[in-house]
């Protein structure tokens, strides 16, 4: 490190609304980045994206109502980032300063360069927080992250995925244990990997991104030896999806006799809506009313063999 001047991380993700007033102004945000979905000719995306935010923030603010008002990714990136750079500057000589980045909502990616440039940090590494590398993911904050810096001229180097980091596969194999301790039946549960849904259309114009979540299944089931099934959820939009639908996929196990089902959220890193809304409430009261009972395995979220993955990828940067 060139005279051992400060490094700056910042920890890349979607981000979420802070109340309930930014649900709107959110999802405009995310539904005018043309790299998740094409709303027609560009010159209609940003019509199109405010007419979805303003049909689906209702429905949208009420799910957030229900997990307390707002998304947690901030809080738990936050904490996720103080965690990591506590870790980098065990030593003492405190050359790292780690900050949440966000794509969508407050604080922003540019801003957040902004900042460590007026501190004086000239060098910084782009951390996404996506394991699994899609254009519509971590494609997208990359690439915010890296005309930002350019135009700002600062140094940097980025990670752009890890789906088969050997601490990031442990981590993952110690949130199957912590699940498995509340299964009943351990010979009879079924074990689903929930993934967040993509454009079937990436997929076949060369997007990674199903290849790497195959990645981290076939690592982490060499470490459990419990065979899962794959699944995706949260899709949005009139176009073609990657399949099965996790709703899908659970309903069929019902019917199939599962009566205990062991979900692991593959593509998330930390808690927020999908998590927290989608599958424990909207799947699991789903499943109870099949007489399932669905059990998720706890979000990374500041996992300390996690933050130690995270770090192997920083220094390695």
């Amino acid at each position: 490190m060139k005279n051992r001047e400060k490094t700056g991380v910042l920890l890349l993700n979607m981000g979420g609304p802070d109340n309930l007033e930014a649900v709107r102004p959110f999802l405009f945000n995310l539904f005018s980045d043309r790299n998740i979905i094409r709303l027609g000719p560009a010159f209609l995306q940003m019509p199109v994206a405010w007419m979805i935010a303003r049909k689906r923030a209702p429905k949208s603010a009420a799910n957030y109502a229900k997990i307390g008002g707002k998304s947690p990714l901030l809080d738990i990136t936050r904490r996720q980032a103080k965690a990591l750079e506590d870790l980098l500057n065990q030593d003492g000589r405190d050359l790292f300063t780690c900050e949440p980045a966000m794509r969508y909502w407050h604080p922003r990616t540019p801003d957040q360069l902004q900042g460590l440039r007026e501190k004086g940090i000239r060098r910084v590494i782009g951390l996404s927080m996506y394991p699994h590398y899609s254009l519509a993911t971590g494609g997208s904050s990359l690439d915010e992250f890296r005309k930002s810096a350019d135009k700002m001229g600062m140094d940097y180097s980025t990670v752009e995925s890890f789906p088969d980091h050997p601490l990031y596969i442990q981590a993952l194999r110690e949130a199957v244990e912590r699940g498995l301790e509340e299964i009943r039946d351990k010979e009879r549960f079924v074990l689903v990997y929930s993934a967040h849904s993509l454009p079937k259309s990436m997929i076949e114009e060369g997007d990674p991104y199903l290849d790497h979540i195959r990645q981290t299944i076939s690592a982490l089931e060499g470490q459990t030896g419990i065979r899962g099934r794959l699944c995706f959820q949260s899709r949005s939009g009139p176009v073609e999806w990657l399949e099965p639908a996790t709703d899908d996929m659970l309903m069929r196990l019902a019917q199939q006799g599962a009566r205990e089902i062991l979900c692991l959220p593959i593509s998330f890193v930390s808690d927020h809506i999908e998590t927290l809304y989608e599958i424990d409430m909207l799947y699991g009261n789903m499943m109870a009313e099949q007489g399932v009972r669905l059990v998720r395995t706890p979000s990374l979220n500041e996992s300390p063999v996690f933050i130690k993955a995270l770090r192997d990828l920083v220094t390695a940067a």
